[in-house]
């Protein structure tokens, strides 16, 4: 009696840390769910299921050896078997961090808010009871997990579930649980969610010229402060104090001062430079930061990267010839790290850094001279390095490098950086350079993969972001070839289809020294949003996409929960909605948008338009309040509240709405919860960065 009340505080208890982050289809091993070409024969799953054929003969083994007599049991309980296989079995299966053998049976408690269909209203968990508790199967999944909690060993006896539960009420507080807002529960069939009407799109997006300067990356401090940092192509970091919503104040930046200049390591050319920066979790403690950018090992000792053509990925450099008078891995990738410790009393008050490096990441030589991404960002729930790399660059991949599992080109890599191995370890691991593995990289199950990788068949991802509200939600843009631009939903071992796909289009290289991919031989992960190059430009290869952030400022209440994205050429921007809520489907709009009468700094119009000149929009940027910014060739511009631009938005009230300003915080309380001639000389140096070769 005393085991069986700990057993069920403890379940409840687990219950009461249940964690809604997931919130969108992804499977028990934090993939995402397969595209299914038929039908499971067992389990009842078509269209999308995290199970395969050999997975789906597994559970019908397991279901069969419980050796179930009565047929009313045994389809309750081959419906929560199956559940392995539902599209959302990983918020199913999971309480916090804590995996459950079962999963989470529907009560009759539903929140208003639920996204779920009214089905999960049904209380499927005393039905559960109702049905089986005095039925005898051998191996209950309901056995173990209380016998695992109370020490006793498991065996493989007959039991009923009256042998561990007194009542249905103590069955239900072990293993039930209610769909809310964000969070989905196990009601005997597949989970569906509530088909809502599409909110109408916003009816413009009004921005503020607050800086003159051209930057690449922009980064919120850690400190949780009103100060970011802002970085150039040429290798330059400043430290900025961004003014108060509404107060016309402009960006406070001293060019002359930066808070740390590595343009001697930086090669700037134009499609080459300082391509990211992240500062890290506890930077305000530590002082760490790190620099992604690309060097010319012909200018610099330092830029000494294997080659990514290699014969481990049957590719000879000798056979490549020049790219735009470059040999072969003579420019190259290389994240690096350095400190703002001895600068200040604390790194929080630091406001330079040293330009030496403290140690190498990552070096790699690049095949060709374009398509070599290079943001970086540490992942808001884990605290790894993402590390966005494009496909090396030629027409079509030629050595269809994205595909090759064994090449770390066209990949979203995550790494370790806080646990550094031994030189003797990183050698005999063959690293490219000073970093370890994440334990739960896909390497471990996707057995052909570099363990380095999280996620592949991408072209050249530019500009990813996770949604500061929902980690889980890691959104990449991913610039096309010809046709088609993309907005992909990153998951783990996600194979998001270049070469063989552009986007959701098939797609055939014009010539393949390296081979090519089947359709039939992988699952692609289509995009969730995107745009033809039809849409902006009747011309092919007029098109590159530039990604952003999910919006999560009240200061224009219109826009919130939307993912805006644009185009590079700064005639487009999209604001894409997720409907249903959790289903992980979009649907995106176009969006007007234009500059404030009264921004801070005046914003020149294009001729015959009422549209913002920003001529080239680099990047997005989003702040601690989690106000967003677009960084163009133009200067520096910030999202307002609509009616300063006369746009109607029903949910604005004055000017009341702005997001508080932030305050210094400890990184612990974060967890939980000049100028213009220079811009426009080098407004197109962009343009081939981003891949239209």
């Amino acid at each position: 009696m005393g085991r069986l009340l700990a057993s069920t505080l403890l379940f409840c208890s687990l219950l009461l840390l249940f964690d809604a982050s997931f919130s969108h289809p992804l499977c028990i091993d934090s993939t995402a769910p397969l595209s299914l070409n038929s039908t499971l024969k067992f389990c009842s799953y078509n269209a999308s299921s995290c199970c395969n054929s050999t997975e789906d003969l597994q559970l019908q083994k397991q279901f069969e050896a419980m050796n179930i007599s009565d047929s009313r049991c045994a389809s309750v309980m081959k419906s929560i078997l199956c559940a392995r296989c539902d599209p959302f079995s990983a918020e199913l299966f999971t309480i916090g961090s804590t995996p459950r053998p079962v999963p989470i049976l529907c009560n009759s408690t539903v929140s208003a808010n639920s996204s779920q269909s009214s089905q999960s209203a049904n209380n499927f968990c005393f039905n559960v009871w109702d049905t089986c508790q005095n039925v005898s199967f051998m191996k209950s999944p309901f056995a173990p997990s209380l016998k695992s909690q109370v020490g006793l060993p498991v065996n493989s006896n007959f039991s009923k579930l009256t042998d561990f539960w007194q009542s249905k009420t103590d069955f239900c507080n072990a293993f039930g649980g209610a769909s809310s807002t964000a969070a989905v529960c196990f009601d005997g069939q597949p989970v569906t969610l509530n088909n809502t009407e599409i909110p109408s799109p916003p009816l413009g997006l009004c921005l503020e010229k607050i800086g003159n300067g051209s930057y690449l990356s922009m980064a919120a401090h850690p400190d949780g402060s009103n100060r970011a940092f802002f970085a150039s192509q040429q290798g330059k970091i400043w430290l900025a104090t961004i003014p108060d919503q509404g107060s016309g104040g402009t960006l406070g930046l001293d060019e002359s001062n930066p808070f740390v200049d590595l343009t001697d390591e930086v090669y700037f050319d134009t499609q080459f430079g300082m391509m990211g920066i992240a500062f890290h979790p506890n930077f305000a403690q530590n002082g760490r930061f790190f620099a992604s950018f690309n060097c010319d090992k012909a200018k610099w000792s330092g830029c000494t990267g294997r080659c990514s053509c290699n014969s481990d990925v049957n590719c000879d450099p000798s056979k490549l010839g020049t790219d735009n008078g470059a040999q072969p891995c003579q420019y190259q990738s290389v994240v690096a790290e350095y400190t703002a410790n001895g600068t200040a009393s604390q790194p929080s008050s630091a406001t330079s850094a040293k330009p030496t490096e403290v140690r190498r990441i990552f070096t790699m030589g690049l095949p060709f001279t374009s398509h070599h991404g290079g943001q970086i960002l540490f992942g808001p729930a884990d605290g790894y390095l993402y590390f966005m790399m494009g496909d090396g660059g030629g027409t079509g991949d030629p050595y269809n490098f994205s595909q090759n599992k064994k090449s770390l080109l066209g990949k979203i890599m995550r790494l370790d950086v806080d646990n550094i191995p031994s030189a003797a370890e990183i050698a005999k691991l063959n690293l490219w350079g000073n970093y370890s593995i994440p334990k739960d990289n896909p390497y471990e199950e996707d057995t052909g993969l570099q363990p380095e990788i999280w996620a592949y068949g991408l072209r050249n991802p530019w500009r990813c972001s996770f949604d500061s509200e929902r980690p889980s939600y890691f959104m990449c843009a991913d610039v096309g070839q010809d046709q088609y631009e993309e907005v992909d939903f990153i998951t783990k071992d996600g194979n998001y289809g270049w070469r063989v796909y552009e986007g959701p289009l098939p797609y055939t290289p014009p010539y393949s020294p390296g081979g090519n991919t089947t359709p039939s031989s992988i699952s692609p992960i289509f995009p969730v949003m995107g745009y033809t190059h039809s849409d902006v430009n009747q011309k092919e290869g007029s098109a590159s996409i530039t990604g952003g952030y999910f919006y999560r400022s009240m200061t224009d209440p219109c826009m919130y929960g939307r993912y805006l994205y644009a185009d590079l050429y700064a005639t487009a921007l999209w604001a894409g909605i997720e409907n249903p809520v959790d289903s992980g489907n979009f649907n995106s709009s176009r969006i007007p948008f234009r500059c404030a009468a009264d921004s801070p700094l005046q914003c020149s119009s294009l001729p015959g338009s009422s549209l913002p000149a920003l001529n080239y929009i680099y990047s997005f940027g989003e702040d601690n309040r989690k106000d967003i910014y677009l960084l163009a060739s133009s200067g520096v511009y910030r999202v307002v509240r609509p009616s300063r631009c006369n746009y109607t938005c029903s949910k604005e009230n004055g000017t009341s709405l702005a997001s508080p300003s932030p305050s210094p915080k400890s990184h612990a309380s974060q967890l939980i919860d000049p100028c213009n001639n220079v811009v426009l000389l080098f407004s197109s140096l962009l343009l081939l960065l981003l891949g239209f070769v």
